[in-house]
C-alpha cells in the first residue's frame, strides 16, 4: 500500500486575524475523519491557559505545551497522522526541518503563527516555513483605527506605538497589541530605509538562517 501524500499547511497573518480558530477548525475536521491527531503549542504562550489553545473570543482546545523543537520531536507518536502546532514562530528554527520531514513522511502538519513581527518585518524563520508549505492560509484582521483589512500587528507601550529597538518577543494580547492596516501601523524610531538594524531579539541570526536554508534545499 502506498503511503498517504503528506502536506504542510501554514496558517498565518497578524494577531486577531483568527489563526487559532482556523487551527482548531482544521483539527476538528481531522478528528471527524478519524485521524490520530496531536496538538502542541509553544510553552512561551501563557496568555490564557498553559495547556490549551485559546482564541480571542474564548474558544479553547487542549494542547501540549513544548519548549523546543527537540521536545516536540520526542512527543510526537509514530502513528500520529495529523500534527498541529500553535504559535509556531516562538519555536527555534529546528521546527522548520521537523515540519518538512513529517510532511515528507506522509503526515499532515498544520502550523499557525505570525508572519511578521511588530515592526512589520518577517518573523524569524517564518518566510522559510511559508515557502516550504503546500498550502498557506493567510488571514487578515480588522484595523482598529480605520476598519480596513489589517495585516500587521501594532505593539503599544503605555498606549503609544513601541520603538523599533524593543525585543521581538513580548507575550501579550489586547492590552499590548492591536490589529492595524499598513497605513495605520506605526513604529517609533524606525529606520528610514525600512531595513533591519541591530536590536535585542531572541530570533536566530541571519547566518544561522542561511545555514538552515542550505540544509533544507
Amino acid at each position: 500500500m502506498r503511503k498517504p501524500a503528506g502536506t504542510l499547511i501554514v496558517i498565518t497573518g497578524s494577531m486577531f486575524a483568527g489563526k487559532s480558530e482556523e487551527l482548531i477548525r482544521q483539527v476538528r475536521r481531522a478528528l471527524y475523519a478519524r485521524k490520530k491527531v496531536q496538538v502542541f503549542k509553544s510553552a512561551l504562550d501563557t496568555r490564557w491557559d498553559s495547556a490549551a489553545i485559546a482564541t480571542h473570543n474564548g474558544v479553547r482546545y487542549e494542547a501540549v505545551p513544548v519548549s523546543s523543537s527537540a521536545e516536540l520531536e520526542r512527543l510526537v507518536e509514530p502513528d500520529t497522522e495529523v500534527i498541529a502546532i500553535e504559535e509556531v514562530q516562538f519555536f527555534d528554527e529546528g521546527v522548520v526541518e521537523l515540519c518538512n520531514r513529517w510532511a515528507d513522511e506522509g503526515r499532515t502538519v498544520i502550523a499557525a503563527g505570525l508572519d511578521q513581527d511588530f515592526r512589520g518585518q518577517p518573523f524569524g524563520f517564518m518566510p522559510i516555513l511559508l515557502a516550504l508549505a503546500d498550502e498557506v492560509i493567510k488571514l487578515r484582521a480588522i484595523c482598529v483605527r480605520c476598519g480596513q483589512p489589517a495585516s500587521r500587528t501594532q505593539r503599544l507601550v503605555d498606549g503609544r506605538p513601541a520603538s523599533w529597538d524593543e525585543p521581538t518577543i513580548l507575550i501579550g494580547a489586547a492590552e499590548r497589541y492591536e490589529a492595524r492596516c499598513r497605513r495605520c501601523h506605526k513604529v517609533l524610531h524606525a529606520p528610514r530605509n525600512g531595513h533591519r538594524r541591530a536590536r535585542r531579539t531572541s530570533q536566530p541570526p541571519s547566518t544561522e538562517i542561511a545555514e538552515q536554508q542550505e540544509r533544507l534545499f
